[in-house]
């Protein structure tokens, strides 16, 4: 008798066979997520020939997903990118400081100091998005800690703004960390990227407008691998 064997949620997707990879994006987890909320994402960027890795972050055990990181960053293909959400995305901020390999960073739905937001399972699924296909994935992750916006950021965490390439994504719906705080660190910084998602919410690389926010990413990473200056690709001209 065959068993079957028992499913496991993917961590990592390869560019497609015959082209060759473009790129390493590692992916830091939130509060309460698992890799369950990063198939779309994961699978997307994979599709443009980057190769996707999944960390899942535990707030209490930090050095795990540090050590973790930087294994999946050596002997990789360049540019490599961290991407976080919430508070994987203020980690990946004091990463990108902390490791060579690491070329350029992506925050989305960043958290700080203050980012938490209490509440029924109905008011964390309204908080974190809108997007329909996310809340089912939220819902039937049994894996995922419903209630964990609820946890402030850790004690002595601080965000920092590393001197690498950057794109910040937030919501402009944001209920967890108001768009305005979340960009002003930001503000001034030359190699940094600042875009709002109109209506946007907490989770934005899942929310409705995950297509548009997956679209800015990839050519956040395309403009990477002109330079660190982050030339741009393709630009208006005036009718």
């Amino acid at each position: 008798m065959t068993i079957p064997a028992i499913a496991t949620t993917p961590t990592e997707w390869d560019e497609p066979s015959g082209l060759a990879p473009r790129g390493t994006v590692v992916v830091l987890t939130g509060r309460g997520e698992t890799p369950a909320s990063y198939q779309r994402f994961g699978r997307r960027l994979a599709a443009d020939a980057y190769r996707v890795r999944v960390v899942e972050v535990d707030l209490d055990d930090v050095a795990s997903a540090r050590a973790a990181v930087a294994a999946l960053l050596s002997d990789t293909p360049e540019p490599r990118v961290l991407v976080g959400s919430d508070t994987g995305a203020t980690l990946a901020a004091s990463l990108a400081g902390e490791l060579d390999l690491v070329d350029g960073v992506v925050l989305a739905g960043l958290a700080l100091p203050g980012s938490a937001r209490d509440g029924d399972w109905d008011d964390e699924l309204e908080a974190r998005t809108a997007c329909p296909t996310h809340r089912r994935i939220l819902s039937e992750d049994t894996g995922f800690t419903r209630g964990a916006l609820a946890r402030p950021v850790p004690s002595g965490w601080s965000l920092r703004v590393p001197a690498k390439p950057v794109l910040v994504l937030h919501g402009s719906a944001d209920p967890v960390t108001a768009a305005a705080a979340a960009f002003e660190p930001f503000r001034g910084v030359t190699t940094a990227r600042l875009r709002e998602v109109s209506g946007g919410r907490h989770d934005v690389l899942n929310d409705v407008s995950h297509r548009a926010v997956a679209a800015n990413v990839v050519l956040f990473l395309e403009s990477l691998r002109l330079g660190r200056d982050l030339p741009a690709i393709v630009v208006d001209v005036q009718g």
